[in-house]
């Protein structure tokens, strides 16, 4: 058969994405021994990262799929096999650029990812649901976009994102994050032998945890990673403030003074390990409700008012630099139940109040220029 014909069919395999890894098949050495018979039969062997790949049936579809439609092929004779463990430390050696050395791609001068902690000073003011749909707003706006959770006592990202029961794909010791509606996703839930394990690491042992989810995981190019932080200002707040330097911080709190008083420690926890606040969320701000008499609508301020702009005005005082107010996220019962569902609120209804606050928060954070501070510019001085 003519080598044009071949060429075709490896042209249409080169379409093909790996949907853990993200990157064409073709390109990772995935496609082995491509040939084409005069009757028309493409014969090939895909080789996947491990025997019993998680998403072995979706890449099996996805090639059937391109193959068949190039013009001359009649079928498809496909055999779905495994790397051999060469060719997987191969591959390994290929997506860390070359490099053995496990190294936080975050924290390098040149890296071009926008990392945002999302932190509260207390658990309960909607952190993990304000990280998940902040996630999916900014997927909205084109980009793309991992989440850490970095809560490892209490971890509810694989929940929020209906991820539960899904393990991530190890490739030589390299971790695979987990893709949900165009995030790449990583958690310490997703590690569990069961659900009901109970997580009691110490400061050395959560300082390893977060060392392989930054630098053992392949996140690929990514324009925003969200780091969901537990609440509070201990062990892994400090530890992360030292493996990622250039990171922001958002801090969540709630309107009543109570919330506002230990966000502000967030917030200063981040000056001190030499991290910039980005600026404040008011999570469940108010509640809209429609007056029975009236037929109007009135804001009802639940929690009290006022603790989001106090936290961005303290802040600012204390860190000698503008903490805006970034949003004020309204309470509407959608956000919790669309958590458990699985589907942000931002994907499955973002007309509602509180998904409109958050997307126009994504925007807003989209539209900005990365910081330059500690950046390399790739520029040379002459003369």
């Amino acid at each position: 058969m003519s080598a044009d014909l071949i060429a075709a069919v490896n042209a249409a395999l080169a379409t093909v994405i790996d949907p853990e890894i993200h990157r064409p098949i073709t390109e990772l050495d995935m496609v082995d021994a491509v040939s084409v018979d005069d009757a028309g039969v493409a014969s090939l062997t895909v080789l996947l990262t491990i025997t019993g790949c998680p998403m072995a049936n979706t890449i099996e579809a996805d090639v059937r799929a391109k193959v068949s439609a190039v013009p001359g092929v009649s079928s498809v004779d496909l055999t779905m096999s495994s790397m051999s463990a060469d060719q997987r430390a191969a591959l390994k050696r290929k997506l860390r650029g070359g490099q053995d050395e496990r190294e936080i791609p975050f924290a390098k001068a040149d890296s071009r990812t926008q990392v945002l902690l999302i932190a509260s000073g207390k658990g309960g003011v909607g952190k993990s649901s304000t990280t998940v749909n902040l996630a999916m707003g900014l997927v909205a706006q084109g980009r793309s976009v991992g989440v850490l959770d970095a809560d490892i006592y209490g971890h509810s990202i694989p929940q929020m994102l209906g991820l539960v029961g899904s393990n991530p794909t190890m490739v030589e010791g390299m971790i695979m994050p987990v893709p949900s509606m165009g995030l790449k996703v990583i958690s310490i839930g997703m590690l569990k032998e069961s659900r009901d394990q109970v997580i009691a690491w110490r400061g050395p042992i959560l300082d390893r945890a977060l060392q392989q989810f930054l630098a053992d995981v392949y996140w690929g190019d990514l324009d925003f990673l969200l780091v969901d932080l537990p609440p509070g200002t201990g062990d892994v707040a400090l530890s992360l403030g030292q493996k990622l330097p250039n990171a922001e911080v958002i801090v969540v709190t709630t309107p009543q003074q109570a919330s506002a008083e230990v966000a502000e420690r967030a917030g200063t926890m981040a000056s001190m390990v030499n991290q910039k606040v980005l600026g404040v969320v008011e999570n469940m701000a108010y509640l809209e409700v429609v007056c029975p008499h009236c037929d109007q609508s009135h804001r009802v301020d639940v929690f009290g008012s006022g603790g989001g702009a106090e936290v961005a005005s303290t802040l600012t005082t204390r860190l000698g630099y503008e903490v805006p107010l970034l949003a004020e996220v309204p309470m509407d019962p959608s956000v919790s139940a669309s958590g458990d569902e699985g589907v942000p609120l931002v994907s499955s209804d973002p007309s509602r109040p509180a998904a409109a606050a958050i997307l126009a928060l994504a925007e807003l954070l989209s539209s900005r220029k990365p910081r330059l501070a500690g950046k390399q510019l790739g520029l040379t001085p002459v003369g």
